[in-house]
């Protein structure tokens, strides 16, 4: 056994090793992407796909006119090169949605290597192929089994390789009767024998979810995605209505306005930038996601963890290192640390927990007691801890010893006739408020039942805590931490880590009635939670992360998976779930800003001929009008190429004020998009203007 919980404890120290906020080369480039992605950039061309984005199906059908009537005038070299950049618009667009699609579709064949045709073993000796399963069949496993599909350990405990789903070589523990029972079809059994009954049918395995969703088959657009869509259409027909006006105020003029020209017009004016890059930085938030080993059930959780106002955590392995120690022994009045130490030793030796190992050997170091073991003692009567009792013992040589909560020690010593000392709550109430858990030790022998003194546990705060709960506070992010220690130990432990509230004693039912109340005045949550009493919460939050070592019903309850098992990256998931909104919101910015500075750009160049009092709006100087509206439909099919990676990346999130944020955005996107025309439709004016029948 010691061996197990020593590969637990490996596996979870791997598991919770800090990720970098930004994977190295996340938004990098590289030709072999760009050639990979292109042939389904050129599948995208597609009309029934091209539909379910408004504005770039408006410039694909801008594309076709202007190189149909191209073919009606083969010599108009303006019209060919019009249409030409047109179409590489639209592809640019499909290639920033192929890219981050392939992304995930590389993750998706290496999950497909996972899936094998395995043999399930059933209890009753018979042998099916895995496909051949069904929901409650209970199979065998045992070492170098590869299991057949998802289900929850109902019998043993094996140390099980899950590296085909999470990338960690280091093996996790499976047992069962507790929070770590379920299995992922397609991982391997390295040791010892389980018994699991499936619950899920063939073909939809958490394998088979996973694959589906990394390759962005089951992705849905996000309200917010919805909405800005609806946004972009809108300007799309206004702009379209402004362009159908064009002819009739040109032919006043005495000016011409050929089909060709309206349509490079058109696709200048409407948003494509944003339009072009919008799929992308959804599907780009959720790899985000799967590079830190979480998977997103939806688009709509990633969008809602940007809009978190209340995190939910668990005090123990997210707030705090989660294995107590015992800091030190304290006798009440008439006893001894030392008699304290014995007996909380002896209650100790059949206590496997890291809290019941900690007190055997500070026992033997602090009092020189050496560490004895169950079999030297002979007759003796071992007392195992359950949820009902609240305590553990061993009754030996005529002593009954017992170490436990406060409440349940002081029952059993009361029910014994024994009196409690008038230190004792005093001594515990003392060790609460400095943030530890008392353990009460009690012993009833021929002098009667009494209580011996306080084991002070003590859970230590993980170093940075308070740092980024107040970057979260920055962000206007309340926490609150879920514990289900007494008021006293909560509190002192809330203070310490710097949380904004804390709920105490916490049931099932008290954690979906904070969540309610939460939601009740307008505010999103989000919790973690791996047990199956964790299952409503999870199902309430409107971010549910469940760890992929929690159950089958917290897996299905929550909205998201952390395949790490990482309490503390709820956190990190917020944060990525911000940068996907502020990366939304800045490239729309730019997009707009863009907008109506090729306005500016191209407009006065057009009409300077038959209204001269329009040329002091050429500030650029173009050469000539045909040379303006070239030289804006490159730069508008260009710019969506050099926004790709930062779609791809994110912009970067730095904890500030939504006010300061909206400022931080107009300055930078809003500037640039403003600035950037003029710099690149006047560089490519330059570049045509040396091409003899342009400039």
């Amino acid at each position: 056994m010691t061996t197990r919980v020593q590969e637990h404890e490996d596996a979870m120290s791997a598991a919770t090793t800090p990720t970098a906020s930004t994977p190295s080369g996340a938004g990098v480039l590289k030709p072999a992407q760009l050639l990979a992605s292109l042939p389904e950039a050129f599948r995208k061309l597609d009309p029934r796909v091209m539909v379910t984005s408004p504005v770039m199906f408006v410039v694909w059908i801008g594309s076709v006119l202007t190189t149909v009537f191209s073919f009606k005038d083969p010599g108009d070299w303006f019209g060919w090169t019009i249409s030409a950049w047109l179409w590489l618009t639209v592809l640019f667009a499909n290639l920033a949605e192929a890219v981050a699609e392939g992304r995930g579709k590389a993750q998706a064949d290496t999950l497909r290597k996972a899936k094998t045709d395995t043999v399930a073993r059933r209890v009753d000796g018979g042998t099916v192929p895995g496909t051949a399963l069904r929901v409650g069949d209970l199979v065998v496993c045992e070492a170098g089994d590869v299991i057949p599909g998802d289900g929850d350990v109902v019998e043993g405990v094996a140390s099980v390789d899950e590296s085909a789903i999470t990338g960690e070589s280091a093996p996790v523990i499976r047992e069962s009767g507790g929070d770590r029972s379920a299995v992922t079809g397609g991982t391997k059994v390295l040791s010892d024998r389980i018994v699991v009954r499936i619950t899920t049918e063939p073909g939809k395995t958490f394998i088979d979810r996973m694959i589906s969703l990394v390759e962005g088959a089951a992705r849905q657009k996000t309200p917010n995605e919805i909405a800005l869509n609806i946004l972009l259409a809108s300007l799309t027909v206004v702009f379209l209505l402004a362009c159908a006006t064009l002819p009739s105020f040109a032919d006043y003029a005495g000016a011409r306005l050929t089909l060709v020209v309206l349509v490079a017009l058109l696709v200048c004016l409407i948003p494509t930038t944003i339009g072009a890059l919008l799929s992308a930085i959804g599907i780009a938030g959720m790899d985000r996601l799967v590079q830190r080993n979480v998977l997103a059930m939806s688009g709509r959780a990633v969008e809602a963890a940007g809009d978190v106002s209340t995190l939910l955590l668990d005090k123990t392995g997210t707030i705090t290192l989660g294995n107590r120690q015992a800091a030190a022994f304290v006798p009440v009045r008439g006893t001894t640390e030392a008699e304290v130490a014995d007996a909380a030793q002896l209650s100790s030796l059949a206590d496997e927990t890291p809290e019941g190992r900690s007190v055997v050997v500070l026992a033997k170091e602090r009092y020189g007691l050496r560490e004895r073991h169950r079999g030297e003692l002979a007759g003796a009567e071992w007392i195992s801890f359950t949820a009902q009792t609240r305590m553990s013992g061993v009754d030996v040589d005529g002593r009954r010893i017992r170490k436990g909560a406060a409440g349940s020690v002081t029952a059993w010593v009361r029910e014994r006739g024994g009196e409690v000392a008038e230190d004792t709550e005093r001594l515990a109430d003392g060790i609460a408020e400095a943030g530890g858990t008392p353990l009460l030790v009690a012993v009833e022998d021929a002098d009667g039942a009494r209580i011996l003194g306080v084991v002070h546990l003590k859970d230590v705060v993980k170093h940075g805590m308070r740092e980024r709960f107040e970057e979260l506070r920055r962000m206007g992010i309340k926490t609150v931490m879920i514990t289900g220690d007494n008021p006293l130990t909560a509190k002192a432990i809330a203070d310490e880590a710097g949380v904004d509230d804390f709920l105490a004693e916490a049931t099932p039912e008290d954690k979906m009635a904070l969540i309610k109340r939460e939601q009740a005045g307008g505010k999103l949550v989000a919790m973690t939670g791996d047990g199956t009493n964790d299952a409503p919460a999870l199902a309430q939050a409107d971010v549910g992360v469940a760890m992929n070592t929690g159950t089958s019903a917290a897996k299905e309850a929550g909205n998201m998976v952390d395949l790490d098992s990482n309490p503390t990256k709820l956190i990190e998931i917020v944060e990525i779930g911000k940068q996907l909104l502020i990366t939304r919101g800045a490239l729309t910015t730019f997009s707009i800003a863009n907008d109506v500075a090729k306005y500016f750009a191209i407009i006065p160049a057009l009409f300077a001929a038959v209204h001269p009092g329009l040329d002091k709006l050429n500030i650029m100087r173009l050469s000539s009008p045909d040379s303006a509206i070239l030289s804006a439909v490159i730069f508008n099919a260009l710019i969506i190429m050099v926004l790709v990676p930062l779609a791809l990346r994110g912009v970067r999130y730095r904890p500030m004020s939504a006010d300061r944020m909206l400022r931080r955005n107009l300055a930078v996107y809003g500037l640039g998009g403003l600035v950037a025309p003029f710099v690149g439709i006047k560089l490519i004016d330059l570049l045509l203007s040396l091409i003899p029948g342009i400039g």
